[in-house]
């Protein structure tokens, strides 16, 4: 979420309260395991966000999804700027969600495990 809220420059409790409903949405129109973890849970955004719904949410905000791993290739992209483009990020490794503005990871940890984190993809922001 804080990921979301810095790279999208919008306040921290929009965004959790916007997830909290996409969750919520989520679990009373599906009838899947997310769905049931979701009424078993809550839809509390500090239970875990699924990309079956961030993603959605994401996209909506001008967004464009790139992956960098394809199945049975292994990493080619580590958590690293000069492995990433330019601009505003946020990237997703295993299991978290990190800004990336410019270059410069915006976390409350180094998530990078010195360069070597694998990236699945990152959403980056579409030009206007």
């Amino acid at each position: 979420m804080r990921s979301i809220a810095i790279a999208a420059k919008l306040p921290y409790m929009q965004v959790y309260e916007d997830l909290r409903s996409a969750n919520e949405s989520y679990a009373q129109l599906r009838n899947d395991r997310l769905a049931r973890r979701l009424n078993d849970k809550g839809s509390s955004p500090r239970n875990g966000n699924h990309r079956n719904v961030f993603h959605d949410y994401i996209v909506g905000l001008g967004f464009e999804w790139v992956a960098t791993m394809k199945v049975g290739a292994g990493c080619q992209v580590h958590l690293r700027p000069s492995e990433l483009p330019d601009g505003v990020l946020i990237v997703k490794v295993s299991k978290h969600l990190t800004a990336i503005v410019y270059g410069v990871i915006q976390d409350t940890h180094d998530p990078s495990r010195r360069g070597n984190r694998c990236v699945y993809g990152y959403y980056i922001k579409k030009s206007a």
